[in-house]
């Protein structure tokens, strides 16, 4: 099965995940310098089956036409260099408000290039396109690479949470 394309920029193609695509998550989130920054609970991925079962999940979630949890391939190689998401944000004590979360996750041999800046701006441009009227992101208050992510992208800062996820984080929107 061929990986539906969502969206390009310059360097990157924006995609579904392939069954193919398993080694290469695994050895994105295996890392706990990435897995670290991840979930109210960080943790690395322990196996290579948690991959599959990965790719599944969201390959499930990017049936839906704005919001995707997708595959960041680097034009010049055919390697995914991470991820790139566009979800909506848990309703917290406001159900039905439709927020939704710009996030991205790389392998670190794609770390300091602009890969993850190019992805989630496409990432935004995707969900403007759609319809959007703003995207946020959240970021925890320590992860410097991501918050110098969210300033280049133009995001403004809102200061720190707790609305979304069972952890302190740093919000911004656009």
């Amino acid at each position: 099965m061929d990986a539906k394309v969502v969206f390009e920029t310059e360097r990157l193609v924006v995609r579904d995940w392939a069954d193919a695509d398993g080694d290469r998550v695994y050895d994105i989130y295996r890392r706990w310098e990435v897995s670290r920054w991840l979930g109210a609970t960080p943790r690395a991925m322990t196996d290579r089956d948690a991959a599959s079962r990965s790719i599944e999940r969201w390959n499930l979630r990017n049936a839906d036409p704005v919001h995707g949890v997708w595959a960041v391939e680097e034009k010049a190689t055919g390697v995914v260099a991470g991820t790139v998401l566009l979800v909506p944000l848990p309703s917290g004590s406001e159900p039905g408000r439709g927020e939704v979360e710009v996030g991205w996750h790389f392998h670190p041999d794609a770390w300091g290039r602009g890969l993850a800046t190019e992805a989630a701006r496409g990432a935004i441009g995707h969900g403007f396109k759609a319809g959007l009227p703003e995207i946020y992101a959240v970021v925890r208050p320590d992860n410097q690479a991501s918050l110098a992510v969210c300033r280049r992208l133009g995001m403004r800062p809102l200061g720190l949470t707790k609305r979304w996820y069972d952890a302190e984080l740093a919000s911004f929107v656009i």
